[in-house]
């Protein structure tokens, strides 16, 4: 009664098995314990909207550029940041070449991370 299990139909069954336990174990914690979906709204504040974290710097951007030169803050400079990023593998061609690569893309990392920082601790 030593038989050798083959994939089809032994294992199969079992993973299968396996498989659909899992997935009802899930769909049944996430009927019981559903997640709080959104920020609770206060509606007797005034609506100032805001972007999420991963554009506060362009949220930055624009207080510094304000009316006819808006263009600049929302167009120009992130086209730009966006450009030296693609140019990074010519950059990095040529003697000190890695050097300047790291240098300018501290410089990118930095104003993004500072531009947020001032986003978020000034409102």
């Amino acid at each position: 009664m030593n038989r050798q299990k083959d994939f089809y139909p032994d294992y199969l069954i079992e993973i299968l098995l396996v498989i659909f336990l899992i997935v009802e174990l899930i769909v049944t914690l996430a009927l019981l314990y559903p997640p709080a979906i959104g920020r609770q709204i206060d509606f007797s504040t005034p609506f100032s909207p805001r972007p999420e974290w991963y554009f506060l710097w362009l949220y930055q951007l624009i207080r510094y550029f304000p009316g006819s030169r808006i263009v600049i803050g929302t167009t120009v400079i992130p086209l730009t940041a966006v450009l030296v990023l693609i140019l990074i593998p010519f950059i990095d061609k040529g003697k000190l070449g890695r050097l300047k690569v790291v240098i300018v893309g501290v410089l990118l990392l930095l104003s993004i991370v500072i531009l947020t920082s001032i986003a978020v601790l000034i409102p």
